[in-house]
């Protein structure tokens, strides 16, 4: 017996829904009734459980001070004695001085030639480091190793040709409370350049003090899902507009750079709005904040109650139940 156009239509319907339910299962999580708006589509970037108040602080100053500081010649600082490379969960290896204090570098700065753009009470903020006795520990090449005069007379240390400097609020080794300040500090790679963890997969899992085990980018980025959204029976991202502007969708990730994460229903979808192609973890659509500055914020967390970080199997972290 010949089978009609659309007997045909209908059986490809149904295999189809059957695929789809074979790869995101029926186990997802059901939207709260607690979200009755796209709260995150009109909440400001930056509202938040915000963390690091010193990453945002000198907007206007560039480099961090609060701007009471009255003098205008730095304090005496410490030697830099034989430099480091420490090992940081966000940015990877990261440049340190003998007392494993984090070294910076300032994009106001130039490194060809080398010159330092930060006095006066940038400097208090930013202590130079002095060139005088510092030497190349293990994993550094000693020939990036240079100096540059400063206004005041003194020499600074330069590494790959950029001026390097100290935080005021780095106050134990390890801390890196000056990586983003004002969107020109940036901690420094045993090289000089900016430390970053590029080297990361396209998804992976980072360990949060707070949260646990939670889904990152390749920039080391928390990754978040929105409670309106919907996976089951057909993925759907009901953020759009404005709201993408402020939560980027995650683009597509092919599985394999992909590390620690749950494969089933891992993939990704056209959005209609766009046409591009969005990633999702367990069939939900995944999105980044636009109010996270560095790797390791998590300031898109609980946002508008509405907004949460993922677990590797693609579970909202910390969400009411």
């Amino acid at each position: 017996m010949k089978t009609s156009w659309r007997s045909a239509s209908l059986v490809a319907t149904a295999a189809g829904v059957m695929v789809f339910a074979t790869a995101c299962g029926s186990d997802n999580v059901t939207t709260p009734s607690s979200a009755a708006q796209n709260v995150g589509a009109t909440a400001p970037a930056g509202i938040g459980s915000i963390t690091n108040p010193s990453a945002s602080t000198g907007a206007g100053n560039g480099y961090g001070a609060d701007g009471s500081q009255a003098s205008s010649s730095p304090a005496a600082v410490a030697p830099a004695g034989e430099l480091t490379v420490a090992s940081n969960p966000d940015l990877g290896k990261v440049l340190t001085d003998s007392s494993g204090l984090t070294l910076y570098r300032f994009d106001a700065d130039t490194a060809n030639p080398p010159k330092s753009n930060c006095d006066g009470d940038c400097a208090t903020t930013w202590p130079p480091v002095p060139a005088s006795d510092a030497t190349a520990g293990a994993g550094i090449d000693k020939s990036l190793l240079g100096e540059v005069t400063r206004t005041d007379g003194t020499k600074q240390l330069t590494v790959g040709g950029w001026p390097v400097y100290r935080y005021a609020k780095d106050v134990n080794a390890g801390d890196v409370n000056g990586q983003g300040v004002g969107g020109k500090w940036f901690a420094a790679a045993p090289d000089g350049k900016k430390a970053t963890l590029a080297s990361l997969p396209g998804l992976s899992v980072r360990k949060d003090a707070k949260l646990g085990d939670i889904i990152v980018d390749k920039n080391g980025m928390t990754v978040y899902r929105f409670i309106k959204d919907k996976a089951w029976p057909k993925v759907v991202s009901n953020c759009t507009g404005d709201c993408l502007v402020k939560w980027p969708a995650v683009a597509e990730v092919a599985s394999s750079d992909t590390k620690g994460i749950v494969k089933k229903g891992l993939m990704g979808f056209t959005r209609p709005d766009n046409g591009a192609k969005q990633q999702t973890v367990n069939c939900w659509p995944i999105y980044t904040f636009s109010g996270d500055s560095k790797a390791g914020d998590t300031n898109g967390q609980g946002v508008g109650g509405t907004w949460y970080a993922v677990s590797p199997e693609g579970k909202l972290v910390g969400a009411p139940s």
